[in-house]
């Protein structure tokens, strides 16, 4: 069974390498600048630029996802927008991303947050259909939920008739937020 938890401080190594296998992936082996050291700050420093949590299954780290928090001028509230979801190879097909953005789709309902958001690449058949499958849809265009957001997990908006995620516990929180 995958258990999604908070990232620390140790799992740092962990997340790069799996941005470096997210880059490679998605086509951008070369692409990818951060360090352990600016990594570290990012997520752990005085001044939090993002969290991330961490998917471990029975041997261990089987994936991962980094968040941050934006802000809309139209509801007044913060949001929360995925920046990276990654599962390894081995791994896929378990479920693992659905409980990552289930996990992802509580914190946002724990924050108050008015929308979760994430983008995907349009060639990406298998991540399309995981967030279509957990409620996502459309056409593939640019206004496909699935896509880059609309109504369903894909972009869930508190409130507007989306189907909302289970509420999960609040102690998640790197910020205290």
């Amino acid at each position: 069974m995958t258990q999604i938890r908070s990232a620390t401080r140790a799992d740092i190594g962990t997340i790069l390498r799996f941005v470096r296998e997210l880059a490679a992936f998605e086509r951008e082996p070369d692409a990818v600048e951060a360090t352990e050291a600016t990594l570290g700050e990012a997520l752990f420093g005085d001044a939090l630029a993002a969290e991330a949590v961490i998917a471990d299954g029975a041997d261990g780290p089987v994936g991962f996802a980094v968040f941050f928090h934006n802000f809309s001028t139209w509801t007044g509230k913060r949001g929360l927008y995925l920046e990276d979801l990654y599962v390894t190879p081995e791994a896929r097909g378990q479920g693992v991303g659905g409980a990552l953005l289930a996990h992802l789709a509580g914190i946002a309902i724990d924050r108050g947050c008015a929308r979760f958001e994430w983008s995907v690449l349009d060639w990406n058949a298998d991540a399309i259909a995981v967030y279509r499958r957990l409620g996502g849809g459309g056409d593939g265009g640019l206004d496909d939920p699935a896509v880059d957001g609309g109504c369903g997990w894909s972009s869930w908006r508190g409130g507007r008739g989306c189907r909302q995620p289970e509420p999960r516990s609040p102690a998640l929180s790197n910020s205290g937020s």
